[in-house]
């Protein structure tokens, strides 16, 4: 009976030697995700009190040869009229949700496309995850937006959302865009003027906020009419 124990002792053996290397893997693997994990969320909470000195989008341009324009500016310092109008563009239930707003992703998904996508997750794509159009990318932006919106709360990360936003080729910010396109600053900008950045958003290489085509002026008299009564959904900032 001895030799016949032995054998399957062995062959336990064996089998843990033959598992050992994928074990090995998957704890490596395991690691490496926790690590960037901590990583991204010490990043979150560093940037709760300090301004991010660029985001992926911008590092994507100094890689690229491109330029970039950038000034910071604070959340009192950016026109209510702004505010108003890219919540009223881009995230109309903007003070309701916790970074993701599943009612608008569902009835977007059942359209046929893939829009819907929060200030929230905009700002997270924008400064941590890229513009690539994968849909890992798009998952990733969910755990970001719940992190994001409750270390942030929802001042903070409008004024990261504003002041990291593109407005043009290299023109990151509602103070470089105001200059760029109107010739004035991001706190002295009207009614039509935030319209029409906010309108240009979804492409801001083909919607140009100071030289809008036919569609880009339809949308900004559609986001201009709703101003108005923008009060009522965008408390959460302005109050």
């Amino acid at each position: 009976m001895a030799p016949e124990s032995g054998g399957r002792a062995m062959t336990r053996r064996q089998r843990l030697r033959a598992d050992w290397p994928w074990s090995r893997i998957g704890r490596l693997a395991g690691r490496i995700a926790a690590g960037i994990g901590i990583f991204y969320l010490a990043l979150i909470l560093a940037y709760r009190v300090i301004n991010p000195p660029f985001s992926v989008l911008m590092l994507g341009d100094w890689l690229t040869g491109g330029s970039v324009t950038q000034t910071w500016v604070p959340l009192k310092q950016i026109s209510p009229n702004l505010v108003k109008a890219v919540i009223a563009s881009e995230d109309g239930r903007y003070c309701e949700h916790w970074g993701v707003d599943w009612d608008a992703m569902a009835e977007a998904w059942r359209a046929g496309n893939r829009g819907a996508s929060t200030i929230p997750m905009q700002t997270s794509k924008n400064l941590f995850l890229g513009s690539s159009r994968t849909y890992v990318r798009k998952a990733l932006e969910i755990p970001f937006s719940y992190a994001t919106t409750v270390i942030w709360g929802k001042r903070r990360t409008m004024e990261l959302y504003l002041n990291i936003a593109e407005w043009g080729p290299g023109i990151y910010g509602a103070e470089a865009a105001a200059r760029y396109h109107f010739k004035t600053s991001a706190a002295n900008l009207s009614r039509q003027q935030a319209s029409l950045l906010a309108a240009s958003l979804p492409n801001p290489y083909k919607r140009k906020a100071g030289k809008p085509g036919p569609k880009t002026r339809g949308q900004a008299a559609r986001v201009s009419k709703r101003l108005p009564g923008a009060d009522e959904y965008a408390g959460c900032v302005l109050d």
